[in-house]
């Protein structure tokens, strides 16, 4: 069998509707036994020999003209998994919201015809920006997609070798279940990139976890010191006898306007029942504590956040450094993004295999 490229989409003759589509989910049906495919299902039925060739090319012909090599690449390996799936086109079988993804991948078991996605699925390369904007979209999709039952959002990026990473991107909402009990008017002294406490110790750090004791984090007595970050939320609640406005000035001219991103970051959090601590040691910018009563029965931190602005771009390179250091340490990695005058939104993303 022989197909036909025309207008990006390969018509196949004779039997191939039931050949193809009725029982693998290939295609589009035009009517009678014709079929479209895509050019990468083309791709497919070329590799396993399904179908002779299109305008006479083979496999090699066929990738080189229309560029799906990459999209050949995911298509086969969810293939060989058992999935059926479509390329998210207007109007092909399955297809209810094209924009974001390049497949609509369906439970095992199932086809287009099902009315039910496993996963959307958007093919990225190694060296291709990702743009938090686009990504955001896709998440939105994604929610509303959950919300009938019509699956989620999968980045599926194919690096220089041609191996593949699944990455699972999803919203969030922080929640978490300490209760605050700020004392106030507390004695503190603000120095260049933190403060230091000399009263109410015991109760903020105990009771809250905020700061660290100078003399050592197995100490029982001396002073507290605090993060900017915890000095500024502090501030605000008039637990500190020291104003708001020096401290975050004091964090601007340490780490400019990120400061202020970081701050609406940390009492967001706060303010949902988490608890905030530096992500330091894990390259992020917070390590968040979900289940927290005293530092005496502290578990360990839920997920690591970082703090992005709404127009960031990822490098896939940094994204799955990210993730993979975060399920190293079993925790999940989220992404804050905000320009600390509005809303915050929150991404997960997370390692999957289909």
């Amino acid at each position: 069998m022989q197909g036909r490229l025309e207008d990006g989409v390969v018509h196949l003759p004779g039997d191939a509707r039931q050949r193809f589509h009725d029982s693998r989910g290939y295609g589009k049906p035009t009517g009678g036994n014709d079929l479209d495919v895509a050019p990468v299902e083309a791709a497919h039925l070329l590799s396993r020999g399904d179908i002779d060739g299109v305008d006479g090319m083979g496999l090699r012909e066929l990738l080189a003209r229309t560029g799906t090599t990459l999209d050949f690449v995911v298509y086969k390996d969810l293939r060989d998994r058992g999935f059926y799936l479509s390329p998210a086109r207007e109007e092909w079988p399955g297809v209810d919201d094209a924009d974001g993804a390049d497949f609509l991948v369906y439970p095992r078991g199932k086809g287009p015809w099902d009315g039910v996605v496993e996963y959307r699925m958007r093919v990225v390369g190694e060296r291709e920006s990702i743009p938090v904007s686009s990504l955001g979209e896709i998440v939105e999709q994604s929610s509303a997609a959950r919300r009938t039952s019509s699956g989620e959002v999968v980045l599926a990026i194919v690096d220089e070798d041609g191996d593949l990473t699944y990455f699972d991107t999803e919203g969030y909402e922080p929640a978490g279940s300490a209760i605050e009990d700020l004392p106030s008017g507390l004695d503190a002294e603000l120095l260049s990139d933190r403060a230091l406490l000399w009263d109410g110790v015991d109760h903020l750090y105990r009771q809250g976890f905020y700061g660290q004791r100078l003399y050592g984090r197995n100490a029982d007595s001396g002073p507290l010191q605090l993060s900017l970050l915890e000095a500024a939320y502090l501030a605000r609640r008039d637990a500190l006898d020291i104003t708001e406005s020096d401290v975050v000035a004091c964090g601007r001219d340490v780490e400019g306007d990120r400061f202020d991103r970081r701050l609406a970051v940390y009492t967001a959090l706060r303010e949902t029942g988490t608890v905030p601590k530096s992500g330091f040691k894990f390259g992020s910018d917070f390590r968040v504590y979900t289940d927290f009563e005293t530092v005496s029965n502290l578990s360990h931190s839920e997920f690591l956040v970082r703090v992005v602005t709404p127009d960031h771009t990822f490098v896939p390179r940094d994204l799955s450094l990210d993730v993979r250091l975060a399920g190293g340490v079993r925790k999940r990695m989220v992404f804050a993004l905000t320009d600390a005058k509005g809303e915050i939104d929150w991404l997960s993303v997370s390692r999957l295999t289909p």
